[in-house]
């Protein structure tokens, strides 16, 4: 293939990409004008506004009552009808998962938060793994685990000051059961993107756990690392943390979650 023509691939690539990253926010906002959107993926307005007209233009966005805004149309619905209804997070999120478990020879979940617990519901093995523990279908309080601490640190304050009023219940002892100690890591889980936890919630277990994001923002989902303590440290937990949160960014826009530039 000829450089002209692969170059000429590649910008297709990449309009389509960001022509899918409007959508995605306007689904998140509703209504947005071309600045907001662009101000949103980090694109020019310029960019934005050629590919608002053709995604106008086939009926998938259409202006809104409000002065210079859109929003979605019509069009978006005809294509969600052919949307297979058990498609859901563990299938979107496999292909990835099998990627991270690959390069960090580590274990893999995918958790969600129901009440006062986490549920693991899916999980990759990594080659490394000395014993297979089936994890799927697991329920742990929140503060103990890495995915719990991200659902905590970006759940509202008001459910997250209940959380905080009951007993934190001590699974090892190196748990944080002093709710002013874990407001403190929380912080720094929302300065860093990601949770880790080494030994709180199972002696020799350590686990790092970043957010996957629905279409709005809002916390879907936790994408976790886990493995024995003597590989996951200090040492080598921000390179786990940098695949992790690339895998979960990943996810997050497979998950609807807008792509920036």
């Amino acid at each position: 293939m000829s450089d002209g023509r692969r170059q000429g691939r590649d910008t297709s690539v990449h309009s389509v990409d960001r022509a899918i990253s409007i959508l995605q926010v306007l689904a998140q906002r509703r209504v947005a004008g071309v600045t907001e959107i662009s101000n949103e993926i980090s694109v020019h307005k310029s960019t934005v506004s050629r590919l608002i007209a053709t995604l106008e233009a086939r009926g998938l966005v259409e202006q809104a009552s409000t002065r210079g805004g859109y929003r979605l149309a019509s069009g978006v619905l005809r294509l969600a009808e052919g949307v297979d209804q058990n498609h859901d997070l563990t299938v979107i999120s496999r292909t990835v998962c099998n990627r991270l478990a690959e390069e960090l020879k580590e274990t893999v979940i995918v958790a969600v938060h129901e009440g006062r617990t986490v549920v693991s519901i899916d999980q990759v093995n990594g080659s490394s793994s000395l014993t297979i523990v089936n994890r799927v279908g697991q329920r742990h309080p929140l503060h103990p685990t890495s995915a719990g601490k991200v659902f905590l640190a970006y759940m509202p304050r008001a459910e997250l000051q209940t959380y905080l009023d009951a007993e934190l219940t001590a699974l090892t002892p190196h748990t944080i059961t002093d709710p002013d100690a874990l407001e403190s890591e929380l912080e720094t889980v929302r300065k860093h993107g990601y949770a880790r936890v080494i030994e709180e919630q199972e002696i020799g277990l350590a686990a790092v756990a970043a957010p996957i994001r629905a279409h709005d923002g809002q916390v879907a989902a936790a994408l976790v690392v886990s493995g024995p303590a003597f590989r996951i440290g200090e040492d080598t937990i921000p390179n786990i943390a940098e695949h992790l949160l690339s895998a979960a960014a990943e996810i997050s826009e497979r998950n609807g979650y807008p792509k920036t530039g």
